[in-house]
C-alpha cells in the first residue's frame, strides 16, 4: 500500500472491458487477500498480473504459489498497479482504514474494483464509494460473497417465496472462539517495511506486534472489531432475507467480557436494528465454539410456520410438525469471484450479485452497531440525511485523515 499522490477526475483513464481475459492485480496478501490471489489464478480466463504488499516476505510467498509466478510482477506501492493502463482489475484486500481510499484510486485509473468487506472503515467512506462507483460507471463487487453462492441463493428464495409465512425475526450470530492476544510491547518493525505507509490515514502510533498482521482488526484505527470482520456476513444475509436497507433504530451494547489485553473492540456485542415491521439482532460472543449453537456462525429466520438456519453447512429449514431439511448448500467464494469476472468482461455493473450499493449498507450497519456499543445510547439513523440524532454517533460517521492521505476528490 502507499500513500496519497494519484488523483485524477473519474472517466480520465477509462478503458474498454477486457473481451477475453483479465488482468487482474490483488491489493493486500493477508488471509484474504491469499484467497483472492488463488481464486483469480484459477479462473482459466484471468491472469494475476500484480502482487501488491508492505510486507515483502508475504507477498513474495503468494506469488511463489501462482501459476505463472515469473508473470507476476511485486510492488509495495498500489500507484505502481494503478498507473498500468492493461490491468483491467484490482482486489483490495488491505486493513480495513485502507478499502475506502484504494477502491477510489483504482476507480479514478479506470480499474474495475473487488473490495473486502466492510468495504470502509466508516459510515462516510462507504457513502462515498458508492457515488464514486456510480459516476465511474465500473464494477465494484463487495466481498459478501455469499450474495454470488448458489446455495445461498437457494435458501434466501426458499424463504422469500413465503414458505416461513411472516417472518418478524432474524438473528445473525457470530459465536466463535478467538484466542486473547495478549500485550505486545513497542518494538521496530519488520525490516524492509514502511510502517508508516502502512499507518496511512491513522495517527501515528509506535509499532506492536499486535497492532500488525490480522490482529489490527482489533484496534479502532484499522479495523471494525469482528462485527466488521466476521459478522458482516451474517448481518448481510439476515438482511437480504428480510429483504431490509438501513434500520430506522439501532439499539444494544457491546463491551469485552473475556479478553483483558490489547484488544480495543467487543469481544460481546448484542444489537437490534428495528424495521417497521421486523427486527434483525446480531449477537457476538467470541468466546464460544461453534458447537454450542449446533451450527457455526450463521442466520436464523424465525417464521409463523418454522425456522431457515443458513451456515457455512448449508441452509436448512424446520417447518412446524416436520424434521430439519436441507435446501441450499453453504457459501462459496470462487462464485463471487466468477459472478465478478463474468461483470468485468461485459463492462457491466448490473451483472453483479454482490454489488457495492447492498455491500454499503452491511458494512454501514456494522459501524452502526460499533456506534451504539461505544457511545452507549440507543440511536435514529435517517438513511436520507446519513445521521443519526446524536452528535457524538455523528462524530463517529467519519475520521480524521492524516495529511496525505485524505481520501481523493470526487
Amino acid at each position: 500500500m502507499a500513500g496519497a499522490g494519484f488523483v485524477a477526475p473519474f472517466g480520465l483513464q477509462a478503458m474498454a472491458a477486457p473481451s477475453e481475459r483479465v488482468r487482474h492485480a490483488v491489493v493486500g496478501t493477508g488471509n484474504q487477500g491469499r484467497q483472492h490471489a488463488r481464486a483469480f489464478d484459477a479462473a482459466s480466463d484471468c491472469d494475476i498480473v500484480a502482487l501488491c504488499d508492505l510486507d515483502p516476505r508475504r507477498r513474495a510467498k503468494v506469488r511463489g504459489g501462482m501459476a505463472k509466478p515469473d508473470a507476476v510482477m511485486e510492488t509495495d506501492d498500489f500507484h505502481a498497479i494503478l498507473e498500468d493502463d492493461s490491468i483491467d482489475s484490482v482486489s483490495v484486500a488491505t486493513p480495513d482504514h485502507w478499502h475506502t481510499s484504494i477502491a477510489l484510486h483504482a476507480l479514478q485509473a479506470g480499474k474495475h474494483v473487488y473490495v473486502e468487506k466492510p468495504c470502509s472503515h466508516n459510515i462516510a467512506e462507504g457513502l462515498t464509494l458508492e457515488q464514486a462507483a456510480k459516476k465511474s460507471g465500473k464494477c465494484v463487487q463487495h466481498g459478501t460473497h455469499s450474495r454470488g453462492s448458489a446455495g445461498i441463493q437457494d435458501g434466501i428464495a426458499y424463504l422469500q417465496e413465503g414458505h416461513l409465512g411472516k417472518v418478524r425475526l432474524a438473528k445473525a450470530i457470530n459465536h466463535q472462539l478467538r484466542k486473547p492476544i495478549g500485550r505486545a510491547p513497542v518494538s521496530e518493525p519488520p525490516a524492509g517495511v514502511d510502517y508508516d505507509r502502512w499507518l496511512g490515514p491513522a495517527p501515528v502510533h509506535p509499532f506492536t506486534k499486535n497492532r500488525w498482521h490480522y490482529n489490527w482488526h482489533w484496534f479502532w484505527d484499522y479495523g471494525c472489531g469482528d462485527i466488521g470482520n466476521d459478522g458482516i456476513h451474517q448481518i448481510d444475509q439476515a438482511r437480504w432475507g428480510l429483504n431490509v436497507g438501513y434500520p430506522k433504530s439501532i439499539t444494544g451494547s457491546g463491551g469485552q467480557l473475556f479478553y483483558d489485553d490489547d484488544h480495543e473492540t467487543p469481544d460481546t456485542q448484542l444489537i437490534t436494528y428495528e424495521y417497521d415491521d421486523c427486527y434483525l439482532v446480531y449477537e457476538m460472543r467470541l468466546w464460544t465454539s461453534y458447537p454450542l449453537e449446533g451450527h457455526d456462525n450463521g442466520v436464523v429466520f424465525y417464521g409463523d410456520a418454522g425456522k431457515l438456519e443458513i451456515g457455512r453447512q448449508g441452509c436448512h429449514v424446520t417447518l412446524k410438525g416436520e424434521e430439519k431439511q436441507k435446501v441450499g448448500d453453504g457459501a462459496a467464494f470462487d462464485s463471487n469471484v466468477r459472478n465478478f469476472l463474468d461483470a468485468v468482461k461485459a463492462d457491466d455493473p448490473a451483472m453483479l450479485q454482490a454489488p457495492i450499493d447492498e455491500g454499503v449498507i452491511s458494512s454501514s450497519m456494522c459501524h452502526m452497531g460499533n456506534i451504539v456499543s461505544r457511545i452507549g445510547r440507543s440511536l435514529r439513523y435517517d438513511a436520507i440525511t446519513g445521521l443519526f440524532d446524536a452528535d457524538e454517533a455523528n462524530a463517529l460517521r467519519t475520521r480524521s485523515y492524516r495529511e496525505g492521505y485524505e481520501l481523493p476528490a470526487l
